[in-house]
C-alpha cells in the first residue's frame, strides 16, 4: 500500500468519479461505494473479458484535515500472471502461437500498468483541483502556544509576543504529503527519509 495525502480543495468523491470515468471501459469495470467523507473504488477486469488475465484493485479516498488521503490496495495480479504463463508456454511449443495470443498479451501488459495509471489519474484530478502534497493555506499558519496568535510557517518567533516557535514548524513529506514536524527524520506515513 502506498498512501498519499493531497492538501487543498478536493474531495474523495472527486477522486472516485474520475477513477470510475477512466477505468469503467474496455475489459475493465469500476464501481464506486461510500459517501462524501470516504469513497472506495473497485477496479477489476470484467467477468467475461475478451482477452487477458483477470486483475482487481481497490482505491480508498478518505477526507482528512484540509485534503484527502488516498490509498491503493495490493493488486490481485495472479490471473494476469497465469495468462502470461500460458502465452509463454504456448509460444515455447510453437513460436507462431504468439500471433494468436497478441490480444491477451497486450491486455496483460495493460493490466500490469494499472497501479501506475490509477496514481496518474489521481494526481491529475488533484492538480486540476489545485491540491498537492504541499501544506494547505490554513495549515501554513502556526499558532503561538503562549498568546494564541497565528504566525506564518517559517517565522522563528511569534510576531505578537516574541516567543520562540522553533521545532513546532510543520511541513509535508515530499513523497506522500503527510504533515510532519521539523524534528522528524522519517515520515511516519510512508517511512521515507525526509
Amino acid at each position: 500500500m502506498d498512501p498519499r495525502i493531497f492538501h487543498g480543495n478536493i474531495s474523495p468523491t472527486d477522486i472516485a468519479r474520475a477513477l470510475v470515468a477512466r477505468f469503467n471501459r474496455g475489459n475493465l469495470r469500476a464501481q464506486q461505494y461510500g459517501d462524501a467523507s470516504k469513497a472506495i473504488v473497485q477496479i477489476a477486469t470484467h467477468e467475461r473479458a475478451s482477452s487477458g488475465g483477470t486483475t482487481a484493485l481497490t482505491v480508498t479516498a478518505q477526507k482528512v484535515e484540509d485534503g484527502v488521503a488516498v490509498q491503493i490496495g495490493t493488486q490481485n495480479w495472479l490471473g494476469v500472471a497465469a495468462s502470461l504463463g500460458q502465452t509463454a508456454f504456448s509460444t515455447l511449443l510453437n513460436p507462431l502461437n504468439i500471433l494468436g495470443r497478441l490480444d491477451d498479451l497486450a491486455q496483460d501488459i495493460e493490466n500490469l500498468k494499472l497501479n501506475d495509471e490509477v496514481w496518474e489519474t489521481i494526481t491529475q484530478v488533484a492538480r486540476g483541483a489545485g491540491a498537492s502534497a504541499a501544506l494547505s493555506e490554513r495549515l501554513r499558519r502556526l499558532v503561538c502556544d503562549y498568546c494564541n496568535t497565528a504566525n506564518p510557517v517559517g517565522e522563528p518567533a511569534c510576531i505578537a509576543c516574541g516567543a520562540p516557535l522553533g521545532s513546532s514548524q510543520p511541513r509535508t513529506c515530499l513523497k506522500c504529503g503527510f504533515v510532519v514536524r521539523s524534528n522528524e527524520g522519517v515520515c511516519p506515513n510512508c517511512r521515507q527519509p525526509l
